[in-house]
C-alpha cells in the first residue's frame, strides 16, 4: 500500500546552505596540470650568493687593509653592483633582512631564512673584525652611489650629525612594522630595487632618481642619512680589531686625507691650547647625563601619542575604521577593503575586536620606539660633548666606509715605508 520513497536529494539541497567557496567541478572537462619538481637550482643560487658575501668581504678586506689599494676595491665594486645588483635583483639583501630578523623575534609563526640570517649577521661579523669593508665595496646600493661620485662637496659637520639621526629613526620604524607584522618598509621604500629590477612606481623612480643625482657630488647620502642597516655597522664597526689607519707611520699632520674623505669620517687632531678644560667638559657631561633618561621618558610619552596614527598602518585597523565609519553614516561608499569584509561575512564585532588588539600592540611597540628615538637624541649629545681628542688625522672607524680614497692622498703612503703589516703601496684613486 505504501511505496518505499528513494532519498530525499532535494531536502538536502535546501536544509544544506550554500557554500561561500564551492569546490572545483573536475568531471566536466577539467585539465589537470602537469606535475614538474622544483628545480634544485633556486637553493644552488642562494649557497652561491652565500659563498659570494664571503669572498668578496675578504676579497676586499684584504686590498684595503693589507695592500691599502683602492684598484681592486672598485673593480670589486663594480662585479658587487652587477650581481647583487642588476642580476640578483637586489634581493637577498642585508639593509631589508632587519625586517625578517625582527618579524622572526616577535612571531614565532615566521621562521627566518638560513640566507636572509646570513646576509644579516655575517657583514656585522665583518664588521667587528675588519671595519664596515661590507660597505666598502660589496653592498650593491653604496656601490652604486660610490662609482658615479665625481668631486664630492663636503657637508657641514652640523648638518651631517643633524642627518644622520634620520637612519636611527628609519631602523625603529621599520623594526617596528615588520614585528608587528603590518609592512616591510624597508624593501618597499627602496629606492634602488626600481633600476635593479628595471620596473617600479613613478615616486620610487623619482627618489632613485634624485639619490643618485646628490651621489655624484654628495658622498653616499643613501648610506649615510638613510641605510638603517649602516646604524648597526656602525656599531660593530667601532669596536673592531683590524681599522683602517690613514698614515701607514707618522702623521704629518698634512689635513689631505681629511679634505680627500667626502664622508666626513676623518678624526682631526685639536691643538691644546683650544681644548676645553677638564673642569668645563664635566660639567656640560652632568648636564647631559641627566638629560638622557629625560628624553628617553619623553620620546615614550610621545610615541604612546603617536600609536594611534602609527597603528593606522595596518590594514586591519584601516578596515575597522572604514567599517564603523560607513556604518554609522559618517562616510559616504565603499571601499574595496570594506566590501571584502562584508563579502566575507565576518560579523563587525570580530573585526573590531582584531583591530582593538593590534592596537594594543601598536601601544607598547611605539612606546618602545619612543624612548629609542629619547634614547638617540641623548647618546648623540653625549658622544658630541665627550668626544675623544685626538692628536693625528685618523679615519673614525664607526663612520668610516674602507673606501680607501685617503691612501693615494696620504704623503707618507706615497713614500711606501714597510711596517710590520707588510708593504704598504701608494693608493690608487679613480
Amino acid at each position: 500500500m505504501f511505496q518505499k520513497l528513494t532519498p530525499p536529494f532535494f531536502l538536502l539541497q535546501i536544509t544544506t546552505p550554500p557554500q561561500k567557496n564551492p569546490p572545483p567541478d573536475f568531471t566536466t572537462g577539467y585539465q589537470y596540470p602537469v606535475t614538474i619538481n622544483p628545480p634544485p637550482r633556486a637553493e644552488l643560487f642562494t649557497r652561491i650568493d652565500m659563498v659570494m658575501l664571503v669572498t668578496l668581504m675578504l676579497m676586499t678586506a684584504y686590498f684595503i687593509l693589507y695592500k691599502r689599494s683602492r684598484k681592486e676595491v672598485r673593480l670589486i665594486s663594480l662585479f658587487s653592483l652587477l650581481y647583487f645588483g642588476f642580476y640578483r635583483h637586489g634581493c637577498v639583501c642585508s639593509v631589508g633582512s632587519i625586517q625578517n630578523v625582527a618579524m622572526a623575534i616577535f612571531n614565532n609563526g615566521y621562521a627566518l631564512p638560513l640566507s636572509v640570517g646570513v646576509f644579516f649577521i655575517l657583514p656585522l661579523l665583518f664588521a667587528l673584525f675588519f671595519g664596515r669593508v661590507f660597505c666598502a665595496a660589496v653592498c650593491p646600493l653604496g656601490a652604486a652611489q660610490d662609482l658615479i661620485l665625481q668631486k664630492a662637496k663636503r657637508v657641514p659637520i652640523w648638518l651631517d650629525e643633524t642627518l644622520s639621526v634620520i637612519p636611527y629613526v628609519y631602523l625603529g620604524l621599520g623594526t617596528l612594522f615588520a614585528a608587528t607584522g603590518t609592512v616591510f618598509i624597508i624593501c618597499e621604500y627602496d629606492p634602488f630595487v626600481a633600476f635593479f629590477r628595471l620596473n617600479g612606481g613613478a615616486m620610487m623612480v623619482t627618489l632613485g632618481i634624485i639619490i643618485l643625482f646628490l651621489s655624484t657630488f654628495i658622498g653616499r647620502p643613501y648610506c649615510r642619512y638613510l641605510c638603517p642597516y649602516g646604524v648597526l655597522l656602525r656599531w660593530a664597526a667601532a669596536w673592531s680589531k683590524w681599522k683602517v689607519h690613514v698614515a701607514p707611520d707618522k702623521c704629518i699632520q698634512c689635513h689631505l686625507c681629511a679634505e680627500s674623505c667626502p664622508f666626513n669620517a676623518m678624526r682631526m687632531p685639536v691643538p691644546e691650547e683650544v681644548r676645553p678644560s677638564r673642569k668645563s667638559t664635566r660639567a656640560v657631561l652632568s648636564r647631559v647625563l641627566w638629560l638622557i633618561p629625560l628624553l628617553a621618558i619623553l620620546g615614550g610619552i610621545s610615541g604612546r601619542l603617536a600609536s594611534p596614527l602609527l597603528s593606522h598602518v595596518d590594514i586591519t585597523v584601516q578596515t575597522a575604521d572604514r567599517v564603523w565609519k560607513e556604518r554609522h553614516g559618517l562616510v559616504h561608499g565603499e571601499t574595496l577593503e570594506s566590501q571584502a569584509h562584508r563579502a566575507n561575512q565576518i560579523p563587525d564585532n570580530v573585526l573590531y575586536a582584531k583591530a582593538a588588539k593590534i592596537r594594543r600592540t601598536y601601544a607598547l611597540y611605539t612606546t618602545i620606539f619612543g624612548v629609542w628615538l629619547g634614547l638617540v637624541f641623548g647618546l648623540k649629545l653625549f658622544f658630541i660633548t665627550t668626544r675623544r681628542r685626538w692628536d693625528d688625522y685618523d679615519a673614525d672607524p664607526a663612520a668610516c666606509v674602507a673606501c680607501g680614497r685617503c691612501f693615494g692622498y696620504c704623503p707618507a703612503e706615497a713614500n711606501g715605508k714597510n711596517v710590520e703589516e707588510g708593504v704598504y703601496i701608494k693608493g690608487n684613486l679613480k
